[in-house]
């Protein structure tokens, strides 16, 4: 994979680098398995699927299905959208502000996000929803998020992540992003999206009630 900016065959490439084949070849597995997944959980309930199942109906072996997800719920909460996420954010132009840069990675991401990878994102979030064991696993991950988040806005303002104005603005923007995944409804995938703008946008403003 040519790294960002590299020359190729005279020209300068413009934007993120594409995937090398055999990261394109992991992501494919990684979709098969969560679709698979997706759909024994629906046919015949969460806990009543083995990985065994999964892994078959993926073909691929159990030992191959956990080296991508170490355990039955991380198969539906995994996924490479916060690297993603990541990237996008750090690309965002040097004027924008700490939160005006979180707001404009989360629009570019989900607008460019295609149909099939939106359908998957809401439908592990129903069923996060409704198990008991993903819920708790779900607070892992949005702990882990609020973390990498801190960790971002801590690089681009050049402040430590202990700093109180820095947890403050992720634990704010994960606030935001958590209250519309649980009003928005599990089926509207679209008004998670605009809640989650709409709210980034009251902070922006300094919301005052």
């Amino acid at each position: 994979m040519q790294p960002r900016g590299e020359t190729v065959n005279g020209e300068r490439t413009e934007g993120p680098p594409r995937p090398s084949l055999r990261e394109r070849k992991k992501a494919k597995t990684r979709a098969a398995i969560q679709r698979h997944a997706l759909r024994l959980f629906g046919t015949q309930g969460y806990e009543a699927t083995t990985v065994e199942q999964i892994a078959d109906a993926a073909e691929v072996a159990p030992s191959t299905l956990y080296r991508y997800f170490p355990s039955k719920a991380d198969i539906l909460l995994r996924d490479e959208l916060d690297e993603a996420l990541a990237d996008g954010f750090r690309a965002q132009p040097a004027g924008m502000s700490a939160l005006q840069a979180l707001r404009a990675t989360l629009r570019a991401a989900f607008a460019t996000l295609p149909p099939e990878e939106a359908e998957l994102l809401r439908q592990r979030a129903a069923l996060a929803r409704q198990v008991p064991e993903l819920r708790a696993v779900m607070l892992d991950e949005v702990v882990r998020s609020l973390h990498t988040t801190i960790r971002l806005v801590a690089e681009r303002t050049g402040r430590p992540t202990d700093d109180v104005a820095v947890r403050t603005l992720a634990g704010a923007v994960l606030g935001v992003s958590v209250a519309a995944w649980l009003t928005a409804g599990e089926d509207s995938f679209p008004a998670y999206l605009a809640m989650t703008d709409q709210g980034l946008a009251l902070l922006g403003e300094g919301l005052r009630f």
